[in-house]
């Protein structure tokens, strides 16, 4: 356990007490957000991230110690356990070195060496290695059997024999992998007629560059290229140092048998080191390509969650459409369907008259305060009909219709809405969106979100882990009202669960709202370990408590009690008068528990209880005279929403169908890695158009020069 919290905390560039209490807590059932927020003495104040990268790396050295066990236990039964290959395979930290080390012990299919070795070629082998002899062909006359009838048979036995053990050499493999690391490049060429099919992969028709220097999604639109079968791609290692680096190996002589031994190397190299290395090498830059594309994926759905919420207010949601019609809702504050109908303002019916009217009628009859209209097919065309319509007091937003029709034909949008059809679901979300984005969004399978690069290509196992952990870090920062909160939101706060979510839906259907956060104790299978990992996540609007509406933790309620005490006033007067929050002396609060970074984030609640981290919503205006791609010129200045986040770039919502793209060398003037250090998804952002290709619908946007609105 020392050697692995030692090893950690070097990787991780963290003090060993730190790496040592995170992972005691993580083996106790604590969970990332509630160890992140509420235990920060015994972690120095980890944030998620860094606790997530210790969780990791601790799985990662449990994984590779039950590697070392069945290892070990293969060589044991073969009676080739020696005490320092055992020290040599316990001590090992790199997963590619263990199996370098096991490689020779390795139980083998039928290879060309097991074929020489079962004709007796071993031993000639063995003598050609010394590099002693100075007439191999001698040798290998007393070699010469029925299955072996001629001289230049036994030597290409043992040729093959010591190839096998140049490939298995753990220093060889070493020396090489450095080699293919550092020089590699990375080629890729069309395969003949497949030019037509593959026209979407042109910018990768001729690839000849390094592979450190391959960005990561072109690295993933090569490899999906490859798997549909439109290019073909290989991984290049300079071959003359691998050469002379093998020949300094394992060529100690110059004679006859060292010639026989540098034609092995030759073979070990082309036909075993160098397809070896290469997949192994695909394979990793892969899995860097994967997490350097999730990271982006991860972030990007971290923004759209915390994207800003409306508030409790009434809505009109409009699904748009043309020959199927509007669908629209009416909700109340709280999201709850009230009404629905469709309108036809668009072709062919175009019944605009009767669409105004009920238009007009809705939004009196439910005292409509916003509307939100789905930005897909219609989208545009319903927003601009709408706006002829409606005061300019009632804002009309676009909202992302990404996954609605997924969320629309779920099992959790039958359970909601049995009665209604997809369209009305649908409509609903959109709704739901604009009222509060991470309440609707939980209910959708992040992926469908329509964020992010190369979604599909990456490891999917590690992709989901990831957006789980995303989903839930984002619920637990906002929190959730305890009264109000779907079963489907509380299922994502530390330490519940699917189980106990519905067992609290059902508790407060059957008893009223929750008065105090102690009451949750009452709810079924709701064990003193599990309240201690949620409570303080869970909000109650109105309690009888005050602090039960705040994210000061119940077992810091007495500290609380105490400042007010010693303030002379109750706890609803304390965070109420910040002057009187001013007289708090905290030192004085300081505890073997209870430390300088618990009491702040005391006083911090008490200063903006219930805050919520999320930031106000503004509304972009677009350019109306814009209705189309066709309308645009080069040179225009127009208003933006970025979209989506790539490694490549940003892509930005200007009013039309199509998104245009600012690519990473057009956000700034000055040089830029990644778009996230200028962007984030949802920002209003204004740009330049210096492209418009509008056959292939494409537009590119720079942010160059461009003044920014910074209000």
């Amino acid at each position: 356990m020392d050697s692995i919290t030692s090893y950690i905390a070097k990787e991780l560039q963290l003090q060993e007490r730190q790496v040592k209490n995170t992972l005691a807590l993580l083996d106790e059932g604590a969970t990332i957000p509630f160890i992140s927020r509420y235990r920060k003495e015994r972690t120095g104040s980890l944030n998620e991230v860094q606790i997530i990268d210790i969780q990791n790396l601790n799985n990662k050295l449990i994984e590779l110690n039950k590697r070392k066990v069945t290892i070990l236990a293969s060589i044991e039964e073969q009676g080739k356990l020696t005490n320092s290959l055992r020290k040599q395979i316990e001590e090992t930290l790199s997963l590619n070195t263990l199996e370098d080390i096991y490689l020779p012990y390795k139980p083998k299919r039928r290879t060309r060496a097991t074929i020489a070795r079962d004709k007796g070629l071993e031993p000639l082998a063995t003598i050609l290695w010394q590099q002693s002899n100075n007439n191999p062909e001698q040798v290998a006359a007393q070699f010469i059997t029925k299955e072996v009838p001629t001289t230049d048979d036994a030597l290409q036995g043992a040729r093959d024999i010591i190839a096998e053990w140049i490939n298995e050499n753990e220093r060889a493999r070493t020396n090489i992998r450095n080699i293919f690391s550092r020089t590699a490049t990375i080629t890729a060429h069309v395969i003949k007629g497949k030019e037509d099919e593959g026209s979407n992969y042109s910018h990768y028709f001729q690839v000849d560059e390094p592979l450190k220097r391959c960005y990561s999604h072109r690295l993933l639109a090569i490899r999906r290229a490859e798997k549909e079968g439109i290019l073909k791609v290989a991984l290049q290692p300079d071959e003359n140092l691998c050469k002379e680096q093998l020949s300094r190996l394992f060529i100690k002589n110059n004679n006859a048998a060292s010639q026989q031994i540098e034609q092995a190397t030759d073979d070990a190299f082309k036909r075993l080191l160098k397809p070896s290395l290469e997949n192994e090498l695909a394979a990793e830059n892969k899995k860097i390509a994967d997490r350097e594309a999730i990271q982006v994926f991860v972030e990007n759905v971290r923004q759209l969650l915390l994207a800003p919420p409306l508030g409790h207010k009434k809505i009109l949601s409009i699904d748009p459409g043309f020959r199927t019609g509007c669908k629209i809702v009416c909700l109340n504050e709280q999201g709850d369907l009230l009404y629905h109908t469709t309108i036809f303002p668009h072709p062919p019916q175009n019944d605009t008259t009767k669409a105004a009217e009920t238009l007009t009628q809705l939004i009196t009859h439910y005292h409509i305060e916003a509307i939100a209209i789905g930005n897909g097919t219609a989208g545009r065309e319903t927003a601009l009909f709408v706006q002829k319509q409606v005061n300019q007091y009632i804002p009309t937003m676009m909202v992302s219709e990404n996954g609605a029709s997924v969320y629309s034909a779920s099992t959790i949008a039958r359970e909601e809405f049995p009665q209604y059809d997809v369209t009305v679901r649908g409509a609903v979300s959109i709704g739901r969106r604009l009222l509060d984005p991470l309440s609707e969004l939980v209910k959708i399978d992040p992926k469908s979100i329509g964020v992010g690069q190369y979604q599909h290509d990456v490891d999917q196992v590690e992709l989901k882990k990831a957006l789980d952990q995303t989903v839930i870090s984002c619920v637990n920062t906002v929190g959730v009202e305890l009264n109000l909160a779907s079963r489907y939101l509380l299922t994502y706060i530390s330490g519940l669960g699917p189980q106990l979510a519905q067992n609290i839906i059902d508790f407060r259907t059957q008893n009223g709202p929750f008065s105090s956060r102690k009451d949750l104790l009452k709810v079924p299978k709701m064990g003193v370990k599990t309240f201690e990992q949620a409570a303080g996540f869970l909000r109650i609007v109105n309690a009888e408590n005050p602090l039960d509406n705040t994210a000061v933790h119940p077992e810091n309620y007495h500290v609380v009690l105490k400042m007010a005490k010693d303030l002379n006033c109750t706890v609803k007067e304390l965070i109420k008068n910040k002057s009187i929050q001013q007289k708090i002396d905290i030192t004085r609060y300081i505890t073997d528990e209870i430390g300088l970074p618990t009491l702040n984030d005391i006083m911090a609640e008490l200063a903006q209880p219930g805050r919520d981290p999320r930031q106000g919503l503004n509304i972009v205006q677009f350019d109306n005279t814009i209705q189309s791609i066709n309308d645009l010129k080069i040179g225009m200045i127009l208003n933006g929403v970025v979209t989506n986040i790539t490694n490549f770039g940003a892509f930005v919502d200007i009013g039309i169908h199509e998104n245009g793209l600012i690519h990473l060398s057009n956000l700034a003037n000055h040089f830029v890695h990644t778009p996230s250090e200028i962007v984030s998804i949802h920002q209003q952002v204004i740009v330049k158009v210096i492209d418009i290709d509008v056959n292939r619908k494409r537009i590119q946007l720079s942010m160059k020069d461009v003044p920014q609105d910074t209000k």
